[in-house]
């Protein structure tokens, strides 16, 4: 299996690996047939963006266990969210993180998959320690 050069370079060296202490959500995933296992950890902050306050990533950070795709995948949604409105984070998919990766191999993209899922339950586990309603 050939990966291009970010997806190399994201696994090679990953942005934004480790875990947050006292984080605001985390969000946990697995893919019981490869084995992949993805933890996600966010702080959430508030600025005033577009004449609004609105609740940013303020800082994000991952553990994977898995493939060089799972872990390029996980570094890359890192380094899409953070400093972004979780409103933005939201719509990010799972396409969104293999496009920024330049493309994965098709039998790779479930690990995309895996990486916007975590963020995603990280934000469902910031909003559910808050007491809001998750969709």
């Amino acid at each position: 299996m050939e990966y291009n050069k970010i997806v190399i370079k994201h696994f090679s060296h990953p942005k934004n690996v480790g875990e947050i202490k006292n984080a605001d959500g985390i969000g946990k995933v697995g893919n019981p047939v490869c084995g992949d296992v993805m933890h996600v950890y966010i702080k959430i902050g508030k600025k005033k963006m577009k004449g609004k306050e609105k609740e940013f990533v303020k800082d994000i950070k991952f553990k994977t266990m898995g493939c060089a795709a799972a872990i390029a995948t996980s570094s890359m949604i890192t380094a899409i969210a953070k400093g972004k409105s979780l409103e933005d984070v939201e719509k990010i998919t799972r396409n969104d993180v293999a496009e920024s990766l330049g493309g994965l191999p098709p039998i790779k993209m479930h690990c995309s998959n895996l990486a916007a899922d975590a963020l995603r339950e990280a934000i469902k586990n910031y909003r559910k320690k808050r007491g809001v309603k998750n969709d």
